[in-house]
């Protein structure tokens, strides 16, 4: 009973000192580094693993008792974990044996051979010219001269291929050029089958005057007409001017060649204030227009506005018995922006009292074939060549211009 109450005996000395030599060896260790037994900071296997926590040391005596005075631990501490990246080995390659990559393969430039500079050469193209410069008379361009040539193209080697970036030889771009097939060039529109024109006997070189009247939007007005008409060599030429007071000049040419069938067109222009044109490619069968209207097929014996007068002439003059009354002559004739067929019906022979005197004229006379076609009349004197000595135009809207022989030639 006396020794259950008894306090605790004091800790004894020794253990006392051992507690503080602890305390003070951990302090100290704290703060010279690791201790000996630890992992080296430079190995990447123990920077990786956290530091152990520690838990503050408690000393209990034999009998299980706890100190009267507990000694806390202070943890006091800094410390820099330093981890240098890991040196990759890699291992060294000349720069002399380094691949070229394929983009750079791809942009080196190619040298021209002789075969393209030749080709480039050889083939310019004329820029197009206005309508108001444009030549008179000019030959056809032939297809193959018209048409660029192709390029022929060296084979291009693999992207891989070292040889790439050096430029071909002149035997294999010759090789190559010849091995490469020409663009054939565009086949001509198809003619149309050749027909048996009429023989036709144009007049000769020739003027006449003319004293127009005629009446516009209700207006009466006059004024001076002339035909210039010349045939030589092989070729003709018809300039139609006419001229109102106050109103300025209106005039219109022909220009082209001649052959069994007569007159054979190759530009015609209408000029008042600007100048349209039509002209005759008999190279590729088309009619071609100034003012960018649709092309037309050519069809033989095509005449214009102003030669179909002198070809329907020299129809007459080459056989007249052919052309009676109510004979039929049907003509494609072509204007500033079309090229229409035109009939005319044969009229009879007439005696006219015209500014020139009394003159024997046969009468011929378009007839309408749409809603808004002009009326065309002619008269033409066998005693002149068949030559127009009057000619009338009526429009649809009912403008008239009536033209007839002032003076005799």
């Amino acid at each position: 009973m006396t020794a259950a109450l008894t306090p605790p005996a004091a800790p004894r000395r020794s253990t006392l000192l051992l507690l503080i030599a602890a305390v003070a060896g951990a302090h100290l260790a704290l703060l010279l580094g690791p201790l000996a037994g630890t992992p080296d900071v430079a190995d990447p296997t123990a920077a990786s693993t956290p530091p152990a926590r520690s838990r503050p040391v408690e000393r209990r005596d034999a009998a299980g008792a706890q100190p009267a005075a507990a000694v806390a631990v202070a943890r006091v501490s800094t410390v820099r974990w330093i981890v240098p990246a890991p040196a990759v080995d890699t291992p060294a390659t000349p720069l002399a044996a380094s691949p070229v990559p394929r983009a750079a393969q791809a942009r080196v430039p190619r040298p021209a051979t002789p075969v393209q500079t030749a080709s480039v050469q050889a083939t310019p193209r004329s820029p197009p010219q206005p309508p108001a410069m444009a030549t008179l008379a000019t030959d056809p361009v032939p297809a193959e001269a018209a048409e660029p040539t192709e390029l022929a193209a060296p084979a291009q080697p693999p992207p891989e291929d070292p040889v790439a970036t050096s430029p071909p030889s002149t035997d294999d771009t010759l090789l190559a050029a010849a091995a490469t097939p020409k663009r054939a060039s565009p086949a001509p529109a198809t003619a149309t089958p050749t027909q048996a024109l009429p023989p036709a006997q144009p007049p000769a070189s020739t003027r006449l005057d003319y004293a127009v009247t005629g009446r516009i939007k209700g207006l009466a007005y006059t004024a001076d007409g002339r035909l210039d008409w010349t045939l030589a060599d092989g070729r003709y030429s018809a300039r139609m001017e006419m001229r109102v007071f106050l109103l300025g000049s209106r005039v219109q040419t022909s220009i082209g060649r001649t052959g069994p069938g007569g007159l054979i067109p190759e530009r015609f222009a209408d000029r008042s204030r600007s100048e349209k044109a039509a002209h005759f490619d008999h190279e590729e069968n088309r009619i071609r227009f100034s003012n960018n209207a649709p092309d037309a097929a050519l069809q033989p014996g095509a005449q214009d506005r102003l030669s179909l007068f002198l070809q329907i002439a020299g129809l007459l003059q080459a056989r007249p018995e052919a052309y009676t009354s109510g004979q039929v002559i049907d003509m494609q004739v072509a204007g500033a922006g079309d090229a229409a067929v035109w009939r005319f019906e044969v009229g009879d022979e007439v005696t006219l009292a015209l500014p020139a005197g009394e003159v024997r004229a046969r009468q011929l006379r378009r007839l309408p074939r749409k809603e808004f076609d002009s009326t065309v009349e002619m008269w033409l004197a066998p005693a002149l060549q068949h030559l127009p000595v009057r000619l009338r135009v009526t429009q649809a809207n009912g403008d008239v211009a009536d033209q007839q022989i002032s003076r005799m030639p």
